[in-house]
């Protein structure tokens, strides 16, 4: 029998996403397309301000839309983060807010695998041998 390697949440690894010979090469085209896009805005001041004001009332929207949806049911709060995450991309203020919330978001993720883990440690210690399954 032919099995596909596993990774650690079960999904086999030739069936995630971006897997395959070209894996990056999309993000370093999008990567460089920005690069180049960003070198053209820092060549015309105007433009830059123009870009940097839309990109200044585009993530306060979100924010906002963000923030109306916070006591309705769905998702509130990842709406708001995701207006500020759009902020972050021109102004240090909001970056960092970003960066707080992913360092938040990780800690978390952490915390939870390593309390699956436990519990299922927990779980195996506590099987009786007769209540295992036979085979």
């Amino acid at each position: 029998m032919d099995e596909q390697p596993e990774s650690p949440d079960g999904v086999p690894l030739d069936e995630r996403r971006g897997a395959g010979p070209h894996r990056g090469a999309r993000r370093r085209a999008l990567r460089d397309g920005h690069a180049r896009m960003r070198l053209r805005l820092d060549a015309h001041p105007r433009l830059r301000l123009l870009y940097k004001i839309g990109v200044g009332v585009l993530g306060a929207l979100i924010v906002v839309v963000g923030l109306i949806l916070v006591p309705l049911p769905g998702p509130g709060w990842l709406v708001v983060f995701l207006g500020v995450a759009v902020l972050g991309t021109e102004f240090p203020a909001a970056h960092r807010i970003t960066l707080w919330v992913r360092r938040l978001v990780g800690r978390a993720r952490l915390r939870w695998r390593a309390w699956r883990v436990a519990r299922s440690a927990r779980r195996a210690s506590s099987v009786k041998p007769s209540a295992a399954p036979s085979r």
